[in-house]
């Protein structure tokens, strides 16, 4: 009985592994991939002839307030599909770059919708493209943030996206903020000023003055819009879309979930509000504003589904020969943690590095993702960073291991008289079982004390496969030799002979050396335990490292790594107690 236990639990814990990753990756992926596929499918036939679409959602407001015949600002007709450079070239417009951030900002409308990164690519290739984070409305990739006023009464005018702002700045950098302004003919001069720091922090200040001789009530308003879905990893642990904390609570909405179930609209005092991506983000910082309302939003105009979130403040009133200014931030690009932590202490913003999704153990992936940062200072490889933290967690969990390694020694000393109760008790099992209990009882031995390492590994395993899966540090790390990015697959397969034969393999057949090397160490260490008393069981075991050389290779390259060194430090630390007990290895 104890022999069928050890091995249900071993292979629960070991198999589980591979279950967990089917059920939480790979189904709900294609499940996710197929249901967007048929919503999308369903919207453009219905509403295919539908025109004359605003190309911003405009929010709901505050019943208390009377705001009478207020909207905000929007395009009368649906914007025409173009390039990127036609989108660009519409408008005079003002360079942005600080060293970090590339792009632009059009003199009309004054929407933030030209962002690229400057210090990250497409692909491992310093040569490739900077990654575009925000485009123009039309383009192909339309995603911008619009900062502007709502009029609570009727036929006040205030800027839109059609509206040409008078700035004499040429450029927004870090050292150059760029002041713009607009007069809507009736008394109010609307003003913005857009600065940005060193990294992807921009500040928003905007004011009205009333030179009018009546007294005039706007809301502010701030948005960011995304049009259609876009491709996601679809991974179920890791969320992209709609996201922000509001009251101190972290909101993370699915763009199916949006479609499907409507609007979500939350009043709030302070917090943020944006969309991300793995590793981009875009977020509106409220800065302690008062009460806001916050809004995710989902439409489906001119064939193409629209994603917004937005706040909207509460109506200002400014009487005649007064002014008011407004100010917030604008997050947008790379969600680098040490940045998200510093802005979230400079600005008070509430759980900002829950952008980067840690998930439900971020008491543990936290402190390995700082354990990792903190490591690559000292080296300067987050690959040999990784060997230095399987160190440190075998040194932590160093006496349970060494407790669990004993008993599993004493165990494999015991197999000659467990072999001997079995062909004494024949098909007996009960009676063997029994004479088994008394066998461990008298040598003071657990038999399931050999999982212990196991069960230990796991949690730390699956913070690691968070950390390197998340978080944008890991992106593109190189190791050494032909690993290149720690947060992808071992690219070679023994398949072509790790690239000699001139053919690549279909996915399926990517086992690459690390995946190997991690299959033989698994396979070592099996041979150290104790062996089951049932041939079949037996087999069983030997099978397991097979299952997971195939799982593994499709896990980041720096989890491989990890795996790898832990089984061979595991095998070391299980060779020496075993020789100390007089128990030979093998």
């Amino acid at each position: 009985m104890s022999d069928q236990r050890n091995l249900i639990l071993a292979i629960a814990l070991s198999v589980g592994i591979i279950l967990l990753f089917q059920y939480f990756y790979e189904i709900p992926r294609l499940q996710e991939q197929q249901r967007l596929a048929e919503i999308e499918a369903a919207q453009q036939a219905e509403q295919l002839e539908q025109s004359g679409q605003a190309d911003a959602i405009t929010p709901t407001f505050d019943p208390n307030v009377d705001v009478g015949a207020a909207q905000v600002p929007g395009t009368a007709a649906a914007i025409q599909a173009q390039t990127r450079d036609a989108a660009l070239g519409e408008a005079r417009r003002i360079s942005i770059d600080n060293g970090r951030l590339h792009g632009s900002i059009s003199t009309q409308g004054l929407r933030l919708d030209d962002l690229t990164l400057a210090n990250y690519r497409e692909t491992i290739d310093p040569a490739s493209p900077e990654i575009e984070l925000l485009g123009p409305a039309g383009s192909s990739n339309t995603y911008f943030a619009e900062f502007g006023w709502v009029a609570a009464e009727a036929g006040v005018a205030v800027p839109n996206n059609e509206t040409l702002w008078v700035s004499d700045a040429e450029q927004l950098s870090q050292s150059d903020a760029a002041a713009f302004s607009w007069d809507n003919g009736a008394g109010l001069t609307f003003g913005k000023r857009i600065g940005l720091d060193e990294n992807f922090l921009f500040t928003i200040e905007r004011s009205i003055t009333n030179s009018s001789d009546q007294a005039v009530t706007l809301l502010p308003y701030s948005l960011v819009s995304r049009w259609e879905t876009p491709q996601t990893s679809g991974f179920y642990i890791l969320h992209e879309g709609p996201i922000g904390v509001l009251e101190e609570t972290l909101n993370e909405v699915d763009y199916s979930d949006l479609i499907d179930d409507g609007d979500i609209e939350i009043k709030t005092n302070g917090g943020w509000l944006g969309i991300t991506d793995k590793y981009w983000l875009t977020a509106m910082i409220t800065n302690g504003a008062p009460e806001v309302t916050a809004t995710f939003r989902h439409n489906f105009a001119a064939g193409t589904d629209r994603y917004q979130v937005d706040f909207l403040g509460q109506p200002v009133t400014i009487q005649p020969g007064q002014s008011y200014t407004h100010e917030e931030y604008f997050f947008a690009g790379a969600k680098e943690v040490d940045k998200l932590d510093a802005y979230a202490a400079e600005l008070n913003i509430p759980l900002f590095d829950r952008a980067v999704d840690f998930g439900w153990f971020y008491f543990l992936t936290k402190p390995i993702f700082l354990a990792l940062i903190y490591f690559h200072s000292l080296v300067g490889n987050y690959g040999v960073a990784i060997l230095i933290l399987t160190l440190v967690v075998k040194a932590l969990f160093f006496p349970l291991a060494n407790k669990s390694y004993k008993s599993m020694s004493a165990m494999k000393k015991l197999q000659p008289e467990m072999q001997k109760i079995k062909e004494r008790c024949g098909d007996d099992r009960q009676k063997m079982q029994q004479e088994l209990m008394a066998l461990y009882k008298k040598e003071k031995v657990n038999p399931m004390s050999g999982c212990l390492p196991i069960l230990v590994q796991i949690p730390v395993f699956f913070a690691l496969y968070k950390v390197l899966f998340v978080a944008i540090e890991m992106r593109h790390a190189p190791f050494f030799g032909w690993i290149q990015d720690l947060a992808a697959p071992d690219p070679t397969t023994i398949f072509n002979l790790f690239g000699l034969l001139p053919f690549d393999p279909p996915g399926f057949l990517i086992i690459g050396v690390w995946p190997l090397l991690m299959g033989i160490t698994m396979f070592l260490q099996t041979k150290l335990n104790p062996q089951p008393p049932d041939p079949i069981q037996a087999k069983i075991m030997m099978f397991l490292p097979l299952m997971f050389i195939f799982l593994f290779a499709t896990f980041p390259a720096g989890l491989v790594i990890y795996w790898t060194w832990n089984n061979l430090l595991s095998i070391a630390q299980q060779w020496l107690i075993m020789r100390r007990m007089g128990v030979k290895p093998g």
